[in-house]
């Protein structure tokens, strides 16, 4: 009998041990995972202020890539497209604009949009107060005539280019990100 009581006790002690260490353990478990989300959180805004930085030096460059990913239309319908084959480039004072939606017929550039190239003037860079950069430049081509307005949100490269045709009202809005031109990821369709 003694020996049953002492192998209860040895037991309740060991499992008593147990349940603490395991309860140590847990919080232990918590509290790393508090702080792989907050080193997470840090990694992402160190990684959000290098593209800010690289989106305004390829701005300053003249040389960038705005991949779309929102198209927004005249009376605000907007809807999702695919950042390959919408997009705004300027390389060499030169833009392109292209403007793809998935549709069964090809339309103009092959792609189901418009493609239309064009020589930049008037480029202008300016900060506003909240810390946005503005960056507006004058396209004119053979089939296209535009004022593109692009807004750079503070600490990242998300951006919003607004463009104006010259020949009618029909405006048009572009959300997506920022790159430099060898980073970008797109698809060019038939030029007019």
């Amino acid at each position: 009998m003694r020996h049953i009581t002492t192998l209860f006790m040895t037991l309740a002690l060991v499992l008593g041990t147990f349940a603490s260490l395991t309860a140590q353990n847990s919080m232990t478990a918590k509290e790393q995972r508090k702080l792989t989300r907050q080193e997470r959180k840090i990694a992402q805004q160190k990684e959000n202020e290098r593209l800010h930085k690289e989106a305004i030096q390829a701005l300053e460059n003249n040389n960038f890539v705005l991949e779309a990913d929102r198209l927004i239309f005249k009376r605000g319908r907007s809807i999702s497209v695919t950042s390959i084959k919408n997009f705004i480039s300027m390389a060499n004072k030169k833009a392109t604009v292209q403007v793809s939606f998935d549709t069964p017929r090809p339309l103009q550039n092959g792609l189901g949009g418009f493609t239309v190239e064009g020589n930049v003037s008037d480029v202008k860079m300016k900060q506003d107060k909240k810390g946005n950069v503005i960056y507006s430049f004058f396209v004119q081509g053979v089939s296209i005539s535009a004022y593109v307005s692009i807004s750079l949100s503070p600490g990242s490269n998300s951006v919003s280019a607004r463009i104006s045709p010259s020949f009618n009202s029909n405006t048009l809005t572009m959300n997506g990100k920022l790159l430099q031109q060898g980073k970008a990821r797109i698809f060019e369709g038939i030029k007019r």
